[in-house]
């Protein structure tokens, strides 16, 4: 059993320092309602329960995954009934996995004209390949985020 399944309750600076994640950002996701109204004390303070930290580490976890938090507010709520939602929840991982193919392929595109400019700059006497390419294209980097 590891320490936050043994807790009952924390305070917003132990969640902050137990998961790396800033008070503003708690205060966000419950604003937005990717968390739940959260448990008060009487005198106002925030206390996390176990459920919570369990929700915001699937929460980081879709973050890492490069989920939006519309979609990760998705994933949340197929979360409730998983085996109803799994094919939403694989046409929603479908659709990101393309996404990221296609971002990969960019990164390749981008990956390769800067090893041509940095190639051309090792050979130039004049000038600077790079700032010429940058200044007479408008940047061929910049057709990567169209």
């Amino acid at each position: 059993m590891n320490d936050s399944e043994s807790r009952a309750e924390y305070k917003i600076g132990e969640v902050t320092a137990l998961l790396e994640i800033s008070a503003d950002t708690l205060r966000y996701y419950e604003k937005i309602g990717l968390l739940p109204p959260v448990h008060r004390s009487v005198s106002g303070i925030r206390c996390y329960l176990p459920k919570d930290i369990s929700r915001l580490r699937f929460i980081q976890r879709a973050k890492t995954m490069n989920f939006s938090l519309d979609e990760i507010s998705r994933l949340m709520k197929m979360r409730e009934d998983p085996q109803r939602a799994r094919l939403d929840v694989r046409q929603l991982t479908q659709a990101k996995l393309v996404e990221i193919e296609r971002h990969l392929q960019d990164l390749t595109t981008l990956r390769n004209e800067l090893t041509l400019l940095v190639n051309l700059c090792h050979s130039a006497n004049d000038g600077c390949p790079i700032l010429d390419d940058i200044q007479e294209k408008g940047g061929r980097l910049n057709n990567l985020k169209k």
